[in-house]
């Protein structure tokens, strides 16, 4: 049997970052079931950081994450961002909706439609009636990110297993067992880092219920407008999140912003859904969509209220959610894993005490 202090379950980017942060006190082992960590939705995300984006909870942990990913020591010797900018534009019917989300933002600049057609040349500046621009919001480099912070948790002395199917999970005499198809490990304490099958692995470990819903969002790389430098454009999309689009290494990226439930699996995209996204996409812009060159799709997993499930489970002693990131799981990283850390160390948190209560999974006993 395998023995460390903390078992962590799942390998994407929640789970890496925890671990590289408690790798520091404790012995860590990180059970993966793919193959390669961060086979699923880190993989699979737009990656960028929009300070304005999510509930109040989701926008702190946002500010807290923000200058880690700035100047990321022991991580990274260079920045994580780089300039991207995020434009939310709206005709007459989306006017409300734009206007809820910039009263709840802060340092974004109104926009008329001539400018936002100015930042972005194919849309269309009849049908837009007022836009808003995050200038601040920054792309962020993933993969970097995750092996950085995989090569802070191995200097360590944490261990990463992939290929390794959790099949049980139970307690005994204070200290949990994992059962799994390539051995048993035992830990004081497990962390519930699975992303979409976080929900499975809670019931395994008879922890709370927590209504977690994986939900799928598709993408798609098309070929850049013609006679158009796309490397500038910020992200693009209506008030009403209909679709979105993105600069990626010289094309575009469009999603159709889907959120449609399913059971946690290797996500695809749906040809329908993108087909009718794209459409979405098409009737604001003077750009017509020929041939999409790839695309695929992940899973956002989400609470009821959207934000995040993080800290000790009350019903189960030693387990530990760090769950329901939803599409915010890359840019929260860095503040999640210096709180689960705290958390579980017993020390105090630099997050305020309302963020840490609104993230409790005791929220759902």
């Amino acid at each position: 049997m395998t023995t460390a202090d903390v078992i962590i379950v799942g390998g994407g980017i929640a789970g890496i970052t925890a671990g590289a942060c408690l790798a520091r006190d404790l012995s860590v082992l990180v059970l993966e079931g793919e193959s390669r960590i961060g086979y699923h939705a880190t993989g699979r995300s737009a990656a960028i950081l929009i300070r304005n984006y999510g509930n109040a909870t989701l926008r702190a942990l946002n500010l807290a994450s923000a200058p880690f990913l700035e100047a990321p020591e022991q991580v990274s010797d260079a920045s994580l961002l780089s300039p991207r900018g995020e434009m939310l534009v709206a005709g007459e019917e989306e006017l409300a909706d734009l206007t809820a989300y910039v009263e709840g933002s802060t340092g974004m600049e109104i926009l008329t439609g001539r400018q936002a057609q100015e930042l972005v040349p194919i849309l269309r500046a009849e049908a837009i009636v007022k836009a808003a621009i995050e200038w601040d919001a920054q792309d962020i480099d993933v993969d970097r990110m995750l092996s950085g912070y995989a090569r802070l948790l191995r200097r360590r002395g944490g261990v990463v297993e992939t290929d390794v199917t959790v099949r049980e999970i139970r307690r005994e005499s204070g200290h949990w067992t994992v059962t799994s198809d390539r051995g048993t490990y035992s830990s004081a304490i497990v962390i519930n880092a699975a992303g979409a099958w976080a929900g499975v692995i809670g019931q395994m470990a008879g922890a709370t219920e927590v209504p977690l819903a994986p939900l799928r969002r598709s993408a798609a790389i098309l070929p850049a407008p013609e006679a158009h430098d796309i490397s500038r454009w910020p992200l693009f999309a209506p008030a009403t999140e209909a679709w979105y689009a993105k600069p990626e290494a010289g094309k575009l990226l469009v999603s159709p912003a889907d959120e449609d439930p399913v059971e946690p699996h290797d996500a695809w995209a749906d040809d329908m859904v993108l087909a009718e996204g794209l459409d979405r996409f098409e009737r604001a812009v003077d750009y017509t969509v020929t041939r999409v060159e790839t695309s695929w799709a992940g899973l956002r997993t989400f609470a009821p209220d959207r934000s995040p499930v993080v800290g000790m489970d009350p019903a189960a002693d030693g387990f530990f959610w760090l769950a329901g990131q939803g599409g915010y799981g890359v840019q929260t990283a860095p503040a999640l894993s210096t709180l689960t850390s705290e958390l579980i160390l017993g020390g105090p948190t630099s997050l305020a005490t309302g963020v840490v209560d609104a993230l409790s999974p005791g929220r759902f006993s």
